[in-house]
């Protein structure tokens, strides 16, 4: 738990042509992200097309994100499902190989489940897998409210944390405002890290930051140095690298692409997700090129 701050990039799972994971390039892309500096990964979220994986799947990504980054940084398995058994099913699934929290999803089908249903998923999944929880506040329409992640953190001890993702600051102010000590609030709010930081956030878990892992560590170690001046530069360098990554709704993809231009092994989206078109390449690579990152 004490291990889970900073920078945590969401990896990207590399597929082959006929959409199989390719996994010696999943455990290169853990080492390059350590490398680049991360203070832990995540795997099987959004990022990383975690709704597409099978549970087996996911079963054998954790396990070869877990080896590759050998202990040196912490791992987050994310959790992507329509129900509560699904969710306790993968969690139990990943149990043995020491993760350092489950990233869960709120349950997303086409209505939303009511406050009182959304507080006893939670706990239902805490108790059965005996693993720390995350939540993962991302899906619009079971988005919950900071009064409700607050009451979840605490009525469920081992709900240790939020990814706040969407982009409302005001929804991070209040969830840093009213946070009750020992748990953990991290930024997936990928064009305002810098504010997000300012405002004491514990860490990030965010596209951006996979896709430009050693500058948004940087930015990072910016703010806690107080060098302002040095946080503003790469917040905006970054907020370009963000701008050309999202014209389209492709991001995992996009992200594949800017990992590709500095080394890093990424592979392909999975079908029907397609890799960016020549235009969306240029954007990347050009604001790529503003952080000294590509060409």
């Amino acid at each position: 738990m004490s291990d889970l701050t900073g920078v945590i990039p969401p990896a990207t799972t590399p597929f082959n042509a006929v959409g199989d994971i390719d996994f010696a390039a999943a455990a290169e892309q853990i080492g390059w992200l350590i490398a680049n500096g991360a203070h832990g990964v995540a795997v099987g979220g959004s990022t990383g097309e975690g709704q597409t994986l099978e549970a087996g799947e996911f079963r054998d990504l954790v396990q070869a994100s877990t080896e590759a980054a050998a202990g040196r940084v912490p791992v987050v398995a994310g959790i992507i499902t329509d129900s509560t058994r699904e969710a306790v099913r993968r969690g139990r699934m990943v149990a043995d190989l020491k993760t350092a929290a489950l990233q869960v999803t709120p349950v997303h089908y086409l209505f939303r489940p009511s406050d009182e249903a959304m507080v006893e998923h939670f706990r239902t999944l805490a108790g059965e897998t005996g693993q720390k929880i995350i939540i993962y506040n991302v899906v619009p329409w079971t988005y919950l409210s900071p009064a409700l992640l607050l009451r979840i953190m605490d009525e469920v001890p081992d709900v240790i944390g939020v990814k706040q993702s969407a982009g409302d600051l005001k929804l991070f102010a209040d969830l840093m405002a009213d946070v009750k000590p020992g748990k953990r609030i991290f930024s997936a709010v990928d064009a305002l890290m810098y504010p997000s930081y300012a405002l004491g956030a514990h860490g990030s878990i965010a596209a951006i930051l996979s896709a430009a892992p050693r500058s948004s560590v940087d930015l990072w170690d910016a703010v806690k140095a107080g060098d302002h001046v040095k946080a503003l530069d790469l917040h905006l360098k970054l907020l370009r690298l963000w701008n050309a990554l999202m014209p389209h709704d492709n991001l995992p993809a996009s992200t594949k692409y800017a990992q590709s231009l500095q080394g890093c092994p990424s592979g392909l989206p999975r079908q029907p997700m397609t890799m960016p078109d020549t235009a969306h390449q240029a954007r990347i690579r050009e604001a790529l090129k503003g952080l000294g990152l590509a060409g």
